[in-house]
């Protein structure tokens, strides 16, 4: 792997976990304008290295190790840099498990914002789809099926992975349902700082699951997904504390987050099938996809402040 290659997916990582976190961000925002400045300054320093190491670090690692759990531990992490043949033969055939896994969840993910989830409508056709938000439990239903039969033919352990990605989807959302039922409730007073405190770093581990899983589209390689997620976590630490306002008036930044996973998520269900994607790809893509966003989200917001004046 040359350093262009590294820089473009370490960046691509970067811009990934950053916009798909903006809503994480806005969470944290508003539960800590309700917190005691000791209480805020605490989670801004520990909270950031919590999410960064113990989350977007040990996580990547830990799914790897489970894949693999004949490499060990030290293995795992560094095995996409082992010229072994047998480690590089684990890495190999555990792969398309991993690519599938991650690949139905981000799928899914994206058809969860497209069918219910409230949006700003950034391309035709969104409303309709939002108005028929009944069909999202069919469509995925029927997407998992077609997956799981074709996958079957290929190698049972796939489909096994088709099926647990899935699994860790609905999981996964529940709690994030779960979490936006919490925070009225952390919003209103009698709250404790402590509790607000649990909440946000409950919230983070959840929401950092699509980062992470995400990330398995740009590369296998461990250090790299540590070293582009974290970058990206620190970025949104840096939206949490600066004006969150400005953020929020991107309106489609979110529509840009969502379909970079669902172009992430077809990447890594073609890949898991053998079909070779070239690693370029996923990075370029996503600075595509966010970009255009980013110009229509700065286009309305420039229009809005003209028509306020």
């Amino acid at each position: 792997m040359d350093l262009i290659s590294i820089v473009l997916i370490v960046a691509g990582l970067a811009l990934f976990e950053t916009v798909s976190s903006v809503d994480n961000a806005i969470i944290n925002a508003e539960v800590l304008s309700t917190m005691k400045e000791k209480a805020r300054k605490w989670f801004l320093f520990w909270g950031i290295l919590s999410s960064v190491f113990l989350v977007r670090g040990l996580l990547p690692w830990l799914i790897v190790f489970l894949v693999n759990p004949s490499l060990g531990p030290v293995g795992a992490l560094l095995a996409s840099f082992s010229s072994d043949p047998k480690v590089l033969e684990s890495i190999e055939k555990s792969a398309p498990i991993l690519l599938i896994g991650g690949g139905v969840f981000l799928i899914f993910l994206f058809f969860h914002w497209f069918f219910v989830e409230p949006k700003h409508y950034g391309i035709r056709g969104e409303a309709f789809v939002h108005r028929h938000s009944v069909w999202f439990y069919a469509v995925v239903s029927i997407l998992l099926t077609v997956v799981v039969w074709k996958a079957l033919e290929v190698d049972p352990n796939l489909a096994l992975g088709a099926v647990v990605g899935s699994t860790v989807f609905f999981i996964t959302n529940g709690f994030k349902q779960n979490a936006q039922e919490q925070e009225k409730s952390l919003m209103s007073l009698g709250k404790s700082d402590i509790a607000k405190i649990f909440y946000l770093e409950a919230i983070d581990a959840t929401f950092s699951i699509d980062g992470v899983l995400g990330a398995f589209a740009f590369t296998l390689v461990v250090p790299l997904i540590l070293l582009g997620n974290g970058l990206g976590a620190i970025v949104v630490r840096q939206i949490t504390i600066s004006n969150i306002d400005r953020i929020k008036k991107y309106i489609y930044l979110k529509n840009g987050a969502m379909y970079s996973i669902l172009f992430l998520g077809l990447i890594m269900l073609i890949d898991s099938f053998g079909y070779h994607i070239p690693s370029w790809l996923s990075p370029i893509a996503t600075f595509a996809i966010v970009g255009y966003f980013f110009f229509k989200s700065k286009k309305s917001a420039n229009l809005a402040g003209m028509e306020s004046k």
